[in-house]
């Protein structure tokens, strides 16, 4: 017999199925919500459970059911306003269906989000959601499908993983940015990212963000349709290697510095804007800047930042609805949702100083 941490002894299904007067069995497949029990019954019994204080043994429900009423999420970095706001929504669908969850940060590092898949198996999760720390790595992932556990991507694809996918607009989107810039009268146009990436970039390399990727793509076709020559030149990955704000706060200082600045997230945005302040130069005065991710501060900053606007919400909640359509048994072919980018303009364009 178990005991509360008071020094009672834990009320068990053969308590509860005493008190109202039916079979362990049938105690067992009320509370577990299995099985053929009448409705009287179920109430009766979820009736006594409740007077009494019986709280299920999560563990007994998993290997009776062979569900767990619990799912994993792996995210990149859960201190990036993106991912937390799609984690919620995720999480709120979970809970509204009854599930629990369970999550994992991946530092967007292959081998800690193979550390991550390992461990939210381990704890018999019905499912997994996972935005993919590279979308290259397939290996990192294969163990969901290998254990037939359902597995649904959000944010990036992993192009050679038959599986559910949510995703945005992003190579549009990044055109619309860089054209905005470019209608403003900037030439000297910077896109900046944290992706690591082997040496700088060159046009038409396989990047391992398919989100970045497309971002990059758009970004450079739209400065080629615009004539301006080698525009891979303008596109800085590996900002985090040495931090974000002294990459900027190099490129300002150069001889030709950008007079406008894309960056791929909020928190890149934010260094970006903290590297100008550092240098005592005025946004939009001699630096455009915009960004993707409409975070809180970008609307509350003087100037506001120009964005483009993720439904991340709906991101989240998608990629969780998915997921739980999976782990009730439908069976379709694997599809992949792309969600509409808005663009929000505020005042931090203008067009260059020189």
């Amino acid at each position: 017999m178990g005991e509360h941490g008071t020094g009672r002894r834990e009320i068990t299904v053969s308590d509860v199925a005493s008190a109202a007067r039916v079979s362990k069995a049938t105690a067992a497949r009320a509370l577990g919500d299995y099985g053929a029990v009448s409705d009287a019954v179920r109430d009766r019994v979820q009736k006594a459970a409740e007077e009494l204080g019986y709280r299920p043994n999560a563990l007994a429900r998993t290997m009776s059911t062979g569900r767990s009423h619990t799912i994993g999420i792996v995210i990149g970095d859960i201190e990036n306003p993106y991912f937390a706001q799609a984690t919620r929504a995720a999480a709120d669908v979970a809970a509204a269906a009854g599930y629990d969850v369970i999550l994992s940060n991946s530092d967007e590092e292959p081998d800690r989000e193979a550390q991550a898949v390992a461990v939210q198996l381990a704890k018999r999760v019905d499912g997994l959601l996972v935005a993919p720390a590279s979308s290259l790595a397939p290996d990192t992932l294969q163990p969901v499908l290998d254990a037939a556990r359902p597995l649904v991507l959000f944010d990036r694809a992993v192009p050679s993983l038959d599986v559910d996918t949510v995703i945005t607009a992003n190579r549009s989107g990044a055109r619309r940015l860089t054209a905005l810039l470019l209608a403003a009268g900037h030439r000297r146009i910077a896109f900046v990212s944290t992706l690591a990436h082997a040496g700088g970039y060159r046009l038409g390399e396989v990047l391992a963000s398919s989100s970045v990727a497309e971002r990059v793509q758009g970004f450079t076709e739209t400065l080629a349709e615009a004539g301006i020559e080698h525009p891979e030149r303008f596109v800085h990955l590996n900002a985090k290697e040495h931090g974000v704000e002294e990459l900027v706060v190099r490129l300002l200082r150069a001889e030709e510095p950008p007079t406008a600045i894309i960056a791929s997230d909020s928190l890149v945005a934010l260094a970006a804007f903290r590297a100008a302040r550092r240098l005592g130069i005025p946004i939009p005065g001699r630096l455009s800047l915009v960004a993707f991710d409409d975070a809180d501060w970008t609307g509350l900053t003087t100037p506001g930042i120009t964005v483009m606007a993720q439904p991340i919400h709906e991101i989240g909640a998608e990629a969780a609805r998915a997921l739980l359509r999976r782990i009730g048994g439908d069976g379709s072919p694997a599809a992949t949702t792309v969600l509409d980018q808005q663009l929000v303009e505020r005042e931090s364009v203008a067009p260059p100083a020189d």
